[in-house]
């Protein structure tokens, strides 16, 4: 008796647990993302390397950032607004379709400057993966425009934005270091 009603007990926990969880919908954020793509690209690979390219990120590093956006805890005053008018649906279903879709490499003009990078940014892929890819709520780093990952890696070290490790981090790069580490995350 006591084993039945242990058993029924679980799977009472794992019905109410399933049906709490929504699949995000792909469709739907596509529609959602045209907002995005004068910023992200169409295809969520920005062309300018003032904004991050999206394709391929994880959706839960995604989320959580629109969610930081939405509640001040990241500051840009042009993703504030557009993040506060997302309901969590619409920010779970924009995730899931730029972690759908595939990145490409921005590249670097500067093979030098590239080569010298690799070897300083060996400290990035501990937590960002072998190749830069990002794990979890840990972006993607790999292809992005290299001016880009310098302004973060800046805003980091400056303070302007906070992440404990990160800030540690940024605070042992110089200036040529940050130049370089950019350039060879850019590259891959």
């Amino acid at each position: 008796m006591n084993n039945k009603y242990h058993k029924m007990k679980y799977i009472v926990m794992l019905g109410l647990f399933v049906s709490g969880v929504n699949a995000a919908d792909i469709e739907a954020g596509k529609a959602k993302a045209a907002a995005c793509q004068g910023c992200h690209g169409v295809a969520g690979v920005s062309s300018s390397p003032l904004w991050p390219s999206l394709a391929g990120q994880s959706a839960v590093y995604i989320e959580s950032q629109l969610n930081k956006f939405r509640n001040g805890q990241r500051e840009n005053p042009v993703m504030k607004p557009l993040a506060s008018g997302l309901s969590n649906t619409d920010i779970q279903n924009i995730s899931a379709y730029y972690a759908s879709l595939h990145g490409k490499s921005a590249g670097s003009s500067d093979a030098n400057l590239v080569k010298l990078g690799k070897d300083k940014a060996a400290m990035c892929l501990g937590c960002h993966g072998n190749n830069a890819q990002g794990m979890g709520m840990v972006p993607k780093l790999a292809g992005q425009h290299p001016q880009y990952l310098a302004k973060q890696l800046t805003d980091f070290k400056k303070g302007a934005r906070k992440a404990p490790q990160m800030n540690a981090l940024a605070q042992s790069l110089s200036e040529d270091d940050i130049k370089a580490v950019a350039a060879y995350l850019g590259s891959l």
